[in-house]
């Protein structure tokens, strides 16, 4: 993690919950912090000092806040919200260069978890909306030209957070927290809702595949913001995920039920079928996984705890997932400390073999270190930690630009 002469290597994250969010960098040389810099997304909505659901900024095109995650892909760093369109922000100095719409093409909204295919460099992504159609499919080939869009059938608009890839396929859940135009336009603070008797369901396509090819399996209601990863394993897609019992229900979201779950659905049979289990029965969310093997098997995932809570969501330490011998390596910061997502950053070939950087906030302290940990041994705490000369606010994704 070091960084000498004109090669960097550059942690970047989204931080903060308010209008239009923040991008984060620093550096280290010799095995010391040099610098950090942090600059605002420079949206409209950034720019005119209003909060997102204002009339006159409908959230459509630039009209987003930009404050979800961030990916690199094709020379361009890219950071995106729930809805509208990417931003492209300059590694360097974090300016904001301009919304992006890939020269055009892009004409419904941009995901906030795109996925890139490790072997061809392609970035899968798709967009949700308010008004049909409710979702579309793209695909930018590795030079960042979009070269596929599909719209996908769905009856209803809803929130669909995230989905995933395998080298073969394109997986998506629809699940039953549905948008509100009403209950937007009339100022609702929350317009979606939980409609369970909509039912739930997981569709798998081919990679750049056409909508008549989707194939979906009912499952029961419940909510998936995040998956660890997806992949095959000969006629079965496996999905690992993070499962809500339920979501935006009148319960806190600390409230909900939360375990870490694996879905199994086998695509030999006509029908689809699909099983469950339960890996973890343990609030775990924000995971991570080695970005090499996006799509491919994958035997780690990491993971930042939530505690129990009576109003709210408090995030805590750090966990590992060994898939294949199911044992837990976790990291407890301390009661006032507290960590976000873990980023693993390579630093060998193997897979889990690097680092977790993470923001830890100290609550009591009112401090905010940048936490170090070997990926392969979380528990054994930080390697090292980097104090901040300032409050970094508890936020979402991050990238690691190297």
């Amino acid at each position: 993690m070091s960084a000498t002469g004109r090669t960097r290597n550059r942690a970047i994250r989204l931080t903060g919950f308010s209008v239009t969010e923040c991008s984060t960098r620093c550096a280290s040389s010799g095995g010391r912090a040099r610098w950090y810099r942090n600059r605002w997304v420079r949206t409209p909505l950034f720019e005119r000092g209003i909060s997102f659901g204002d009339p006159s900024l409908p959230p459509i095109g630039p009209n987003n806040q930009s404050n979800v995650s961030c990916v690199y892909h094709a020379g361009r760093l890219l950071t995106s919200g729930e809805v509208g369109f990417p931003y492209e922000i300059d590694p360097e100095t974090l300016s904001t260069l301009g919304v992006v719409d890939f020269d055009g093409k892009l004409r419904t909204s941009f995901t906030a978890h795109p996925k890139i295919d490790p072997e061809t460099g392609w970035l899968h992504f798709f967009g949700y909306w308010f008004l049909p159609p409710y979702l579309t499919y793209h695909v930018a080939d590795e030079t960042g030209r979009i070269v596929h869009t599909e719209e996908i059938p769905v009856a209803k608009p809803t929130m669909i957070h995230s989905f995933a890839i395998t080298e073969r396929d394109v997986v998506f859940w629809e699940l039953p927290v549905v948008f509100s135009l009403e209950a937007a336009l009339a100022g609702a603070e929350n317009p979606f809702s939980w409609q369970p008797d909509y039912g739930a369901r997981i569709g798998i396509l081919p990679l750049s595949g056409r909508a008549e090819d989707m194939r979906w399996v009912e499952i029961e209601p419940c909510y998936v913001f995040h998956e660890v990863n997806a992949y095959r394993e000969g006629g079965e897609v496996v999905i690992d995920v993070c499962r809500h019992d339920a979501m935006f229900d009148g319960r806190d979201l600390g409230e909900s039920g939360l375990d870490v779950r694996r879905w199994r659905i086998d695509t030999s049979d006509p029908e689809l079928r699909f099983r469950e289990e339960v890996v973890l029965d343990r609030k775990f969310e924000l995971p991570s996984h080695d970005r090499r093997l996006t799509g491919r098997a994958h035997r780690y995932g990491w993971f930042v705890d939530s505690r129990d809570h009576p109003s709210t969501v408090e995030l805590g330490g750090i966990g590992r997932i060994d898939y294949r011998t199911g044992e837990l390596d976790f990291w407890e910061p301390g009661r006032s400390r507290h960590a976000g997502e873990a980023f693993f950053v390579p630093g060998g070939t193997g897979e889990g073999e690097g680092w977790l950087l993470t923001f830890v906030h100290d609550h009591v302290r009112n401090e905010t270190v940048l936490a170090v940990l070997d990926a392969e041994h979380p528990s054994r705490g930080p390697v090292a930690e980097i104090v901040m000369p300032r409050r970094v606010p508890y936020g979402f994704h991050g990238v690691w630009v190297s």
